[in-house]
């Protein structure tokens, strides 16, 4: 499944304050990229994340952020380095946009 066009829109508004970024389509998904390093992901099925390093992984957390774990069938759940940006932060680019630059300062 592909992440909608309606989703990256959604992605691309609330990020645009970031600064210059580029993006790439991956395993139904898209990436976003500042200085050739990932910063946040847009999953398939249209959430949110941002990339958590080092302070920012207990920055995320006391926010309540979503960590993301990926399962394989059989397989132990692997905790991934991405947090789902808030509710909040969704209808809130000013919001948005200070969360992303945060994590891309802990990249």
């Amino acid at each position: 499944m592909a992440v909608s066009d309606e989703a990256v829109e959604m992605a691309l508004d609330l990020l645009r304050d970031v600064g210059p970024m580029s993006t790439r389509r991956m395993f139904g998904g898209m990436g976003f990229y500042t200085d050739g390093q990932i910063f946040a992901l847009l999953m398939s099925d249209g959430r949110l994340m941002l990339k958590g390093v080092g302070a920012m992984q207990a920055r995320f957390d006391d926010l309540g952020m979503v960590r993301w774990t990926y399962q394989r069938p059989g397989q132990k759940a692997a905790a991934m380095p991405y947090w789902e940006l808030p509710d909040s932060a969704l209808d809130d680019p000013d919001a948005a946009t200070g969360l992303a630059r945060q994590a891309i300062a802990c990249l």
